[in-house]
């Protein structure tokens, strides 16, 4: 019987963060730049490597930002569809990061901050490539080059936490030879993840006996279908529009909306991979920032309960509730408003939450202040004017 602790654990991370960067970085104008602009011009792209110079912190700046936001994983895109490597693709090809002008090799920089802080290292690849000409004239040959990449990846950067494809919808009657693909992983690294994304056009669906999650890409998670064997699930959100960084991109999310997301996925069981595009030298925008060390604030304000919870039987009017292994229950109320003057904003009233059941030991995870109950119902009280914090989590015992 095989052992899916490792499915199992990768659930408990709870909140990753998804890394989109490469050439692409560099134009500021999306990951899909080559493909979608039609001032795009392949040779004058590729001339980006030239000028692909990394901030030497990048990597540790990510790293320490990200688990100050409260991430427990990095989903790094290694290569995206471009063709380009931020790792040695030792001899396969020159396109790759030491032989760009940054001459070093970014993934092996990325996986030493992420082991340093305690961080779970996963590689994104794609599957489709627009630059390598074997995928358009032999795709028999170009599946062996996709395979070998891959090794490369499983062999030369110790244990990591998984793999994320993306791409295959591109050929959908294709022989994408899956077998082999996710059996070159298994040989060198057992016990990582295997993502293979169908979240944008079907979400949910696992595709392939050997994967181990499903994708809900900018979509609503749900409960994965786990009658067959131990699956997790996956959403990836992203702040704005473009997963690459796009400098005209002001089109951010409410903060209140992404914590959102991120509870609503473990309501479902469901891993959330928030996703940041760095800039052209590797360092986030400020706006990015600061919206993951607000998120990383909300989480620390509420005891970090994010991770260990997952779906509960028990239901409420007004809330959500998750639980927890040790028989915590917690009730996620939304649009909490915030109490003031008519003179400065009107329509912060009372609302009452019902939960199906009795309700003892009732407190405020951000303040530790107990709270009334009666059986099952309790008021939820508007901030104090002052503080602001949008969504607020009961605790509680039944």
């Amino acid at each position: 019987m095989r052992n899916y602790q490792y499915v199992k654990d990768f659930e408990k991370l709870g909140f990753g963060l998804f890394v989109h960067f490469g050439l692409y970085s560099r134009v500021g104008k999306g990951e899909w730049f080559l493909n979608n602009n039609p001032t795009a011009n392949p040779v004058e792209y590729e001339k980006q490597a030239t000028e692909f110079n990394v901030s030497k912190n990048w990597a540790k700046v990510l790293v320490k930002t990200a688990k100050s936001a409260g991430c427990k994983y990095i989903t790094l895109t290694t290569r995206h569809h471009d063709g380009f490597s931020l790792y040695d693709t030792c001899g396969l090809n020159h396109y790759d990061a030491p032989h760009s002008a940054c001459g070093r090799d970014l993934v092996r920089e990325f996986v030493d901050a992420c082991n340093e802080k305690g961080i779970v290292p996963f590689f994104y690849h794609t599957l489709l490539d627009w630059r390598e000409r074997s995928y358009s004239e032999d795709f028999d040959k170009y599946i062996d080059y996709l395979i070998d990449s891959v090794e490369i990846l499983c062999k030369n950067y110790g244990k990591i936490g998984g793999l994320w494809f993306d791409g295959m919808w591109d050929k959908p009657d294709a022989n994408w030879q899956e077998d082999r693909l996710y059996a070159t992983i298994r040989k060198h690294q057992p016990t990582a993840m295997i993502i293979n994304n169908t979240g944008l056009d079907e979400l949910g669906k696992l595709g392939h006996i050997e994967l181990d999650s499903v994708t809900f890409e900018r979509g609503q998670p749900a409960f994965v279908d786990r009658t067959v064997r131990p699956v997790a699930g996956e959403m990836c959100q992203v702040f704005n529009d473009h997963w690459g960084y796009a400098e005209e991109d002001c089109n951010y999310k409410p903060i209140r909306e992404i914590i959102g997301n991120l509870l609503e996925c473990r309501k479902y069981n469901c891993n959330f991979l928030l996703n940041v595009g760095p800039k052209g030298n590797g360092l986030l925008r400020d706006i990015d920032a600061c919206y993951l060390r607000e998120i990383g604030k909300w989480l620390r304000k509420n005891k970090n309960f994010v991770y260990g919870v997952h779906s509960s039987e028990v239901t409420a009017e007004n809330a959500d509730i998750l639980q927890d292994d040790a028989g915590n229950y917690y009730a996620v109320i939304y649009d909490v408003p915030m109490s003031a003057s008519e003179n400065v904003q009107r329509g912060a009233v009372t609302r009452t939450v019902r939960v199906n059941a009795d309700v003892k030991n009732a407190v405020w995870l951000d303040t530790d202040e107990p709270i009334t109950v009666h059986g099952g119902t309790f008021e939820v009280k508007p901030f104090l004017y002052g503080t602001s914090r949008a969504i607020r989590v009961a605790k509680f015992q039944i």
